[in-house]
């Protein structure tokens, strides 16, 4: 049977519904960390440094084919992304994003997947069980 629990915000202390039995963190504060970890990820790994958030960078055929000066560029303007509003974000999660670098329009997802990248994450905010892949592509591929 699922049943309804309130619990208390492990993050913000608000009380909220949840059908999970552990304590944990409200909707809002959860979509924040995600978005915490989502920038700290993007600003890190788009510059191909290491990060202790683990996950992976790809770059779709349309985007390599404009060569390595274009791919520098777009991960310095990836990487400095800070335009999250309502049309382009309305999770809240800084998932998504639209660039653009020399005249051409770009678009970056990050994803959340598990330990294999097979499936989805089982737990977001556990970064020993999530996986986060950066793709940038073009509008065309996406």
């Amino acid at each position: 049977m699922n049943t309804t629990t309130i619990l208390q915000c492990g993050s913000c202390l608000d009380h909220y519904e949840t059908r999970q039995a552990t304590p944990g963190y409200c909707p809002a504060c959860t979509t924040a960390r995600i978005a915490q970890d989502n920038d700290r990820f993007r600003a890190v790994a788009a510059l191909g440094c290491p990060c202790d958030i683990p996950g992976q960078v790809f770059f779709t055929p349309g985007v390599t084919e404009k060569g390595p000066e274009f791919l520098t560029l777009l991960c310095l303007t990836v990487a400095g992304f800070t335009d999250f509003n309502e049309n382009n974000d309305p999770w809240g999660d800084h998932s998504f994003g639209a660039v653009e670098v020399c005249g051409t329009r770009v678009f970056w997802k990050i994803d959340l997947y598990d330990e294999k990248l097979e499936f989805g994450t089982s737990n977001p905010l556990d970064l020993t069980v999530t996986r986060r892949v950066l793709t940038m592509m073009l509008p065309s591929e996406y």
